[in-house]
């Protein structure tokens, strides 16, 4: 503890010497909460030398087992001397008290200056206790949801020890076989907005400094969900339209909100990698956003510029992105390996070496790691915290909001309760690890709850489990070399047999959870492996088929679109699965989700997205032409549309009203619905608002969702909804390269999916 000692009375020293301490104590009011902090931050950088600064721009991945002997030689010998010579920041895959205690206690008691560690962790949809993925998440449209569900995944990494997760994902993406959907929020960006600050909110909290919260981190910066064929880590060349309307604004909402910390993309961006890019990080986020926390590097990230043809070797790598304004270097070992002699060299001003290290020791304090950097490393709340009921009700909750019914034709659905025989078929129906997808790092395998064991808790019915065939997990590089696994039909004969004998067939198809998430690309985005022909072959001898999807990301199902009666969209939900589903599938919980990516007929419509541009030639007159923007062999609209989504009520919309059919700079209208529900139970509805600008200085997308709200609804109750619509409502990035608001005719649409079509009409001028 001594180092700590020394550091805590070398920055009171500093503060008395600059005048600080004095007048904080003589004024009231002297100084602000943030011009004392950054005067205790520049207290402890102007005890640093340019080494120490350098190694707190260095994040190193865990590098051996701490409680086994020290490392003695090769890379872990020579990570373990920068640890103890204070060159290390950040650590990254660490877990649990016990390892954590032992590295920040080298950290703070064994270097020279005694400077605390970051202890970072993709805490994505959970820790132990995992939630549903994020696109689930965001399928709920619940935003306080959201933010509960991120507050518990921070109470309980916070437990282990961990300070900091590498999420929110707030990529906008429109292409479902980009592996990376599952991780986010889908295709809109006033919605991804939303739930960016959402989850923002709930991993960070009001107070950064409490032992239940943790730095939340918007990533990637930028453009990663465009990625060229859905391909990972591809190219990506977009447009600043595209960049600024539908790219940016979930990270500026992120900024608004108060994330603390950034991380940059792996693609590049108009020819120049995104850990390169002065544009993204300098201009933008710490220039007109005005960013103050820090940007990490993706892994490896910078290093990664040699293999695109950006930096000739790791030195000139690290020169780029330093100054390009990425602080941090996770795991490519650049910074602390040549940024010193960069400076001495003079291709690196030591003024930017301080600007990223004062950004880092920034967010340290405001963790309130230099006052006691062991406040992550209680045992005892370790053991009472990680995986306690509350949470496991959190995620229940969070799990059944984020089911979306598409389809429910004789409605099938809810089930009866008892008397009937009901076969249960799929691998995935019996599988207790795949609901927890991808990203779900520190989640024990088989702690699911599965769907076969949730339905097994309404004992009315008589249920008989059929496998069917199995579902490729996806773990090998390329999916041709587990073709062995996929058309193996042995099981089909039971499951023909069970289904015969039933009276409902429910059938869990999809992905399993590791075929989705980073580097999980695919090409066929319909039912992996044989799981089609098991769906056919059931169908003829079983019609009444309610099929429930396990998926990370939408899929392309037009024959179970055209064939089976009731479909019900269940992602990957995470620890409490199969509890929810059953909750649903049985009417105790009305499904109240809306899906918030388009799901393709096919994947040759992909990328495929609602607020599509009108182009010159939407539609041709003459029957015979072929000279439109269209498909010879498919239709142009999507199977199913963003904002769908079912309940077993029945929602009439009806008299759209505006309050005023124009309005002016400064000024508002209202524009209200009648929303009724003429079912026979209760149900939540998502309103959706919708508008369109006829005519821009930019062409205008179709459609762009500007307002929604969940309501709930007795059978037989009217309620009105009412939206705002003002400049802000309507504002976007123009041909002047600015946000604005511009003079013209607009149409105002309100439903419950983006294919509504009941509307109005407004002016604006300014």
């Amino acid at each position: 503890m001594k180092n700590r000692s020394i550091i805590a009375v070398l920055v009171v020293t500093v503060l008395i010497t600059t005048g600080c301490s004095n007048k904080i104590l003589k004024s009231p009011v002297p100084y602000s909460k943030e011009s004392i902090l950054d005067t205790k931050v520049d207290s402890v950088l102007q005890l640093m030398t340019l080494e120490e600064k350098v190694g707190q721009l260095n994040q190193y991945n865990g590098f051996w087992e701490i409680t086994g002997p020290t490392p003695k030689e090769g890379q872990a010998a020579k990570k373990y001397d920068d640890l103890k010579k204070g060159l290390v920041g950040s650590m990254l895959n660490v877990r649990g008290v016990k390892d954590v205690r032992a590295l920040q206690k080298i950290a703070v008691e064994q270097t020279r200056l005694g400077i605390p560690l970051l202890f970072g962790f993709d805490v994505i949809h959970g820790y132990k206790t995992i939630s549903p993925i994020p696109l689930a998440e965001a399928a709920s449209w619940d935003l306080e949801a959201i933010k509960k569900s991120a507050a518990i995944a921070a109470e309980e990494a916070a437990a282990v020890g961990l300070n900091w997760t590498f999420a929110p994902m707030v990529d906008i993406s429109r292409d479902a076989r980009w592996g990376r959907v599952m991780e986010g929020a889908g295709e809109d960006p006033f919605l991804g907005s939303k739930i960016a600050v959402a989850r923002v909110q709930g991993f960070q909290g009001e107070d950064l400094s409490a032992t239940n919260t943790i730095l939340a981190c918007a990533k990637h910066f930028a453009g990663y969900g465009f990625a060229e064929a859905g391909r990972d880590y591809n190219t990506v060349d977009i447009s600043e339209t595209v960049l600024q309307n539908t790219i940016f604004p979930p990270f500026k909402a992120a900024v608004d909100a108060g994330v603390r910390t950034f991380m940059n993309s792996f693609n590049e961006l108009n020819g120049i990698p995104a850990t390169g890019s002065s544009y993204l990080q300098r201009e933008i986020l710490k220039g007109e956003w005005k960013f103050d926390g820090l940007m990490v590097s993706d892994w490896g990230s910078i290093n990664e510029m040699i293999a695109h043809g950006y930096a000739k070797d790791s030195k000139h790598a690290a020169e780029i992105a330093i100054n390009a304004g990425s602080d941090m270097d996770m795991e490519s070992s650049a910074y602390v390996t040549h940024l010193v002699e960069l400076v001495k060299e003079g291709k690196v001003k030591e003024s930017v070496i301080n600007d990223a290290a004062r950004r880092i020791l920034k967010v340290k304090f405001e963790l309130g790691l230099f006052e006691d950097p062991y406040k992550y490393c209680d045992e005892n709340r370790e053991l009472t915290t990680v995986g306690k009921q509350e949470f496991q009700e959190g995620v229940l909750d969070m799990a059944r909001k984020s089911i979306v019914l598409l389809k429910n034709d004789k409605e099938l659905l809810p089930l009866k309760k008892s008397g009937q025989k009901i076969a249960v078929i799929g691998a995935l129906a019996n599988d207790k690890t795949s609901p927890l997808g991808s990203w779900r790092i520190a989640a024990d395998d088989n702690s699911a709850v599965s769907v076969l064991e949730g339905l097994q808790k309404y004992t009315g019915n008589q249920l008989t489990y059929a496998k069917g065939a199995d579902v490729t997990e996806g773990r090998t590089q390329f999916i041709w070399e587990t073709k062995i696994n996929m058309i193996d039909k042995s099981g089909f004969t039971e499951a023909l047999a069970v289904a015969k004998q039933a009276d409902i067939v429910i059938m869990v198809l999809g992905e399993h959870g590791l075929q989705s998430g980073e580097g999980r690309s695919r090409t066929d985005i319909g039912l992996p492996g044989v799981q089609q022909e098991l769906l056919e072959a059931i169908y003829k001898v079983n019609a009444n088929i309610v099929l429930v999807l396990n998926n990370g990301r939408p899929l392309a199902i037009p024959w179970a679109d055209e064939n089976i009666p009731a479909i019900v969209e269940a992602w990957q939900l995470g620890t409490q699965s199969g509890n929810a589903i059953a909750e649903v599938l049985y009417g105790d919980y009305n499904p109240s989700g809306k899906l918030p990516m388009t799901f393709p007929r096919n994947v040759g419509q992909v990328p495929i997205y609602y607020n599509f541009k009108n182009t010159g030639r939407p539609v041709m007159n003459e029957p015979e032409s072929v000279f439109w923007s269209h498909y010879i062999d498919e239709k142009n609209t999507p199977l199913y549309a963003f904002g769908h989504g079912l309940s077993y009520s029945k929602v009439e919309y009806a008299n759209l009203q505006l309050s005023s059919p124009s309005f002016t700079k400064n000024g508002k209208i209202e524009v209200s619905v009648t929303v009724k529900n003429t079912g026979k139970v209760k149900g939540k509805e998502v309103v959706q608002l919708y508008i369109r600008d006829l005519i821009g200085s930019t062409t205008r997308p179709v459609k762009e969702l500007k307002g929604f709200e969940m309501i709930e609804l007795q059978p037989n109750e009217t309620k009105k909804v009412v939206f705002i619509i003002n400049e802000k409502t309507i504002e976007y990035f123009t041909a002047n390269r600015k946000w604005e608001a511009e003079n013209g005719d607009f149409k105002v649409y309100i439903g419950g999916s983006s294919v509504t079509k009941l509307e109005g009409d407004f002016q604006y001028s300014n």
